[in-house]
């Protein structure tokens, strides 16, 4: 497509400002020159030079607050460093409006009395998501009206709620409480999701404020685990006890909540925030997906501190975060971070909400600007600088036993695919507690790690959490299958992906019971990616597809050999390939056969997948010596 088939509208797409209408030239254009100007002044022609990740050009540079070179903005992005401070969007002008948090006290003393009917539609599809809550999806919609309808058609009375954890100790009184909410509010549902979070359905309106009370009671709260705001933190399940760790970042993680999380000055974000944080050395909380990571790493001369990593998201435009190769000492990883936020709050691009995530400014900027305006606009001092860690080969999710600094046992369950109930919360803080251990920590692959069992009732107690569902031995795809809310109960959603890929586990359980080698399939119900499908080995993005009938069917577009770790990339994604739902138990049962045939010694399937055949990953062939 050339110049001369955009309309101004797309032009303002392309380029994120709005342009004048544009009027036919007077005469026949030249080789070359745009075929329309214009009706007013005529601008200068736009840099066409090398282009960044976001397929922006690379613009001259202005001066930010205190005079640091930055890349010149587009003109109404919405950066407020840079005085646009007018709201551009109906989600900028709903923050302008009325400060997100002030809608706690709405849900308390009006909607919760009088009922769903009386919310404000503002609340409803705003505000309520620095609460914690969205509105969960009505029943009888298929995939197919997902995109057709309006948000308001496919909203259900109930509600989803999110209650945070951030990377805490949650002991048997937190554990409980958890499980009453689930038991008395939600139909018995909880999720554990890949922020840490557990996550409810069937919430009434009227039911918010006991639930609150009953959280608070516990040390609990859902405050701003959604919204354009600081959502909940990941940090690592073992943190102060692995024999292996390197830095305890607990009080780090404990100490911005504490100072941050429902200050008004940043509740109004230009999108959400995503904090990760971990000592371990295998990097257990994929800091490369995060807007900002602080990762343990050793100084030669200063020890342990933290590499700082920004810019990391998935979605439809995804990123892996930028290393700023710098050494932060524990105590100072709370400053650092409030500096992170203001650049996002102060600089991010609020016009367009698809690009309104840190990763298109670090992006634009490049980590060398990010890093001078951090340390000369915010930190007001230079960071040390320092080698990023080396990355582990892959990350873990501690399933299993192993051994703590302190001599006992920390012992790691797997819920399948994240999934467990409010009942068995309230079982396994009775077991816990009946076993004396510490508590329980929640990881960002939808598991559970039980902290400080005694190493002489180690056996005792995973006999005791396999009766209630929670195994610490599953198999390679009970394991290490993620699956996102789906088309249950989320809006956005085109499939299902709970309950398919828990059959999905099933299958292959039966079909390919030995594998000696760890092999990754993430389900995700919509291109958002919540369940990270561009970093599994098997990635699985929900939508429509047409059958061998012709019929329009549940299906998934795939991508294959996506990592984090050492290898961390997007994988490989095969033109106009998808799967039906229905097919992909037969569809990852002959790739893997392909895998497990054609293997080299020591070769993992990313790698594998780099040299294989198309007809390989498409499922088509299955090698001769592997029949």
């Amino acid at each position: 497509m050339t110049d001369a088939d955009l309309t101004s509208r797309d032009l303002s797409l392309w380029a994120g400002v709005h342009l004048p209408r544009l009027v036919p030239c007077s005469r026949a254009p030249r080789p070359g020159c745009r075929r329309a100007r214009p009706d007013t002044d005529v601008r200068p022609r736009r840099h066409r030079g090398p282009r960044r990740r976001t397929g922006l050009p690379v613009v001259s540079t202005q001066t930010g607050k205190n005079g640091t070179p930055i890349p010149r903005a587009k003109r109404g992005e919405g950066q407020w460093a840079l005085g646009y401070t007018e709201p551009l969007n109906k989600n900028e002008q709903s923050k302008r409006d009325d400060n997100p948090l002030n809608v706690r006290d709405r849900i308390l003393n009006i909607y919760s009395k009088r009922g769903f009917a009386s919310i404000d539609p503002a609340d409803l599809r705003g505000r309520f998501r620095w609460m914690g809550l969205y509105t969960q999806r009505a029943p009888g919609f298929d995939g197919g009206k997902t995109a057709m309808l309006e948000e308001d058609e496919l909203d259900d009375e109930y509600f989803m709620l999110r209650v945070r954890s951030d990377g805490a100790l949650l002991t048997p009184a937190k554990i409980r409480a958890l499980g009453q909410v689930g038991e008395r509010y939600a139909r018995d549902t909880a999720d554990v999701t890949d922020r840490e979070n557990i996550q409810y359905h069937w919430i009434r309106i009227e039911d918010v404020p006991a639930i609150w009370e009953l959280l608070d009671e516990s040390g609990l709260d859902t405050m701003e685990a959604c919204g354009d705001s600081p959502r909940a933190f990941l940090g690592s399940p073992v943190a102060g006890v692995a024999a292996d760790e390197i830095i305890d970042g607990t009080s780090a993680l404990e100490e911005i909540k504490r100072r941050y999380v429902g200050d008004p000055e940043y509740s109004n974000l230009p999108r959400k925030f995503k904090t990760a944080l971990t000592g371990h050395p295998s990097h257990d909380v994929t800091p490369e997906t995060n807007d900002v990571s602080f990762v343990g790493t050793v100084h030669p001369e200063h020890g342990p501190g933290f590499d700082l990593w920004v810019g990391g998201g998935l979605s439809t435009n995804p990123m892996l975060a930028q290393k700023l190769g710098v050494w932060i000492p524990l105590e100072d990883v709370p400053d650092v971070w409030e500096g992170v936020i203001k650049i996002f709050r102060d600089y991010g691009y609020r016009r367009l909400r698809s690009r309104a995530r840190l990763k298109f400014l670090v992006a634009d900027w490049g980590r060398d600007v990010f890093r001078e305006v951090l340390e000369k606009e915010y930190l007001e001092r230079e960071l040390v600088s320092c080698d990023s860690p080396e990355a582990p080969k892959r990350q873990a999710d501690h399933i299993g036993v192993f051994d703590q600094s302190d001599g006992r046992k920390y012992v790691g369950v797997a819920p399948t695919v994240g999934r467990i109930s409010g009942s068995t919360l309230t079982a396994l803080a009775d077991v816990v507690e009946r076993f004396g251990a510490d508590g329980v920590r929640l990881t960002a692959y939808q598991k559970i790690v039980v902290i400080g069992v005694d190493a002489d009732t180690v056996e005792a107690f995973t006999e005791a959490v396999e009766e209630i569902g929670l195994t610490p031995r599953p198999s390679n795809w009970r394991q290490n299958t993620m699956a996102c809310t789906g088309i249950e109960y989320c809006k956005l959603a085109i499939v299902d992906t709970k309950q398919r890929a828990t059959d999905l586990i099933s299958e292959l359980e039966e079909r390919v019971p030995d594998l000696d080698v760890p092999i990754t399939v993430n389900v995700n119900g919509c291109p958002n990616a919540c369940a990270r499908t561009q970093v599994a080995d098997f990635g699985f993005k929900g939508q429509l597809v047409m059958d061998a009938d012709g019929n329009q069917v549940e299906g998934f577009q795939v991508h294959l050999g996506g990592a984090t770790g050492l290898d961390s990339n997007f994988g490989r994604k095969l033109r106009a390939h998808k799967v039906t739902s229905a097919d992909l138990g037969d569809y990852v049962t002959n790739v893997v056969t392909a895998f497990l045939a054609d293997r080299e010694d020591g070769e993992a399937f990313a790698d594998w997948v780099v040299r294989a055949e198309d007809d390989q990953l498409r499922g088509d062939r299955a090698l001769e010596s592997a029949r």
